[in-house]
């Protein structure tokens, strides 16, 4: 039984914590669980022990803090040193010339799910192993991390038992946003056991990762597969990554992460499927003025709250925004955002939703992510259809760029097609917040009936 005291000082309302141990429930009071499960936080009480959480169902009661732990953010290490699935001789290939210090760091081959630490000594490359041991980093078994990016600072300090400190890193070719460590989401509390998670019919494909609906314990999910690790892994994760810091009601949930041979993201499960999808095959007979005003405000809302934290989506459509049982619209698919403002190379993009200046100079904002907020209202107003409907592809860049704007979809409000064409300056200082929008959508949310 668990006996070690918890800091429970920054625990707050609507923090969520993974069960540890299995916990029956001593009185009528307590909230029962089972190792796995994940709660929500409703609110502390007098004693710092104790604690009033919610689980998946809505059911509310005490739980015994040293029985859970908080699942912490899991976030992007500055790792250009690190050079993921490589073989030994590849990386001692990328060490030349032989400079005693350089180094790099590799996936293990021998030992899946650990490390190899790459160094350069006397013209020789020494390979150290890094052992993953209760969710802590170790070459020696003596000293201990809880990072690969803490692992590296360390012995760039101090050689302490290497043969020589780390002095220069070999680093990964190409654009590089940050690395994400597995070890991370298994110290953050974001792995789930495989055999909880039970698939079900094959429901969606993407280049990295088919999507199946399941189940967790009993909870309905969707959970994407990666096809291909070599070529999408750290992609993968990096989404995952991302979706460990967002709480808001109108972003699609993560659940947790499945890693092993096979590696799954699981995700609270939206059973109306994409807008785009829904909008097409409802049409105007089922969906009314009152469905499309709260998709929209519902969006603007999940974008609102990615631009108070400087996150760029880089992707937003109808077909990334997910429609929940209950009628509720959620952002989903977070492959390729970013935090901060950013520019890439070498990327193929959405043309019909991209911003003129992100297609011209690779350069994206929360600015750019609001120009494909107008083409989402274009679509969820015009119920599905693809955007610029009588340009060919190839054209639509010059047309923009000279001036031309989409008109307003058939039936639709002044107001909206107003924000449409604001989203659409070519200016993107000229372009409102997604703040300011929502203001105006949720004043017409309020009055559409």
């Amino acid at each position: 039984m668990p006996m070690d005291q918890v800091n429970t000082l920054t625990w707050k309302p609507n923090d969520e914590v993974v069960c540890q141990y299995d916990f029956p429930g001593r009185s009528r009071d307590d909230l029962p669980f089972r190792r796995g499960d994940l709660l929500v936080i409703v609110n502390p009480t007098s004693d710092p022990n104790w604690f009033r959480a919610r689980n998946s169902n809505g059911v509310e009661g005490m739980i015994p803090a040293n029985y859970v732990t908080l699942r912490r953010v899991v976030t992007l290490h500055a790792m250009p040193w690190f050079h993921g699935k490589i073989s030994r001789g590849e990386a001692e290939q990328l060490l030349q010339p032989r400079q005693d210090g350089l180094f790099l760091v590799r996936e293990s081959n021998n030992y899946p799910g650990d490390y190899t630490l790459c160094v350069c000594h006397e013209a020789k490359v020494e390979h150290y192993h890094i052992l993953i041991q209760n969710n802590r980093l170790t070459i020696d078994e003596e000293v201990y991390f809880k990072s690969l990016d803490e692992l590296v600072q360390h012995y760039t300090s101090n050689a302490d038992g290497l043969c020589t400190r780390l002095i220069r890193p070999v680093k990964k070719a190409g654009d590089s946003f940050g690395t994400v460590s597995i070890q991370d989401f298994r110290s953050g509390g974001w792995v789930i056991a495989r055999q909880d998670v039970e698939l079900g019919e094959l429901i969606g494909k993407g280049d990295f990762g088919d999507v199946y609906k399941g189940t967790y314990r009993g909870q309905p999910v969707a959970a994407k597969q990666l096809k291909d690790r070599e070529r999408g892994g750290q992609s993968f994760l990096q989404e995952a990554s991302v979706m460990t810091s967002l709480r808001h009601e109108n972003l699609v949930k993560l659940i947790g992460v499945v890693l092993g041979e096979t590696i799954f993201l699981v995700t609270e499960f939206m059973g109306k499927g994409s807008l785009v999808e829904y909008l097409r095959t409802r049409g105007r007979n089922v969906i009314t003025k009152k469905d499309q005003i709260n998709f929209a405000t519902d969006t603007c809302s999940a974008m609102n709250y990615l631009e108070s934290k400087s996150l760029v989506h880089r992707d937003l459509a109808a077909r990334n925004v997910l429609v929940h049982d209950d009628g509720t619209a959620k952002v989903s698919d977070f492959g390729l955002a970013k935090f901060g403002d950013f520019s890439l190379s070498s990327q193929r993009f959405p043309i019909k939703w991209t911003a003129p200046e992100s297609l011209r100079n690779n350069i994206f904002t929360n600015k750019s992510d609001m120009w494909s907020f107008g083409v989402l209202l274009w679509e969820t107003y015009s119920f599905g259809r693809v955007p610029y409907p009588r340009i060919p592809l190839a054209d639509v860049v010059m047309h923009v760029e000279r001036g031309y704007r989409m008109e307003a979809p058939e039936g639709c409000p002044a107001e909206i097609y107003s924000i449409m064409k604001q989203a659409w300056e070519i200016r993107p200082e000229a372009r409102p917040t997604f703040h300011e929008v929502l203001g105006r959508l949720d004043h017409l949310r309020s009055v559409t009936v």
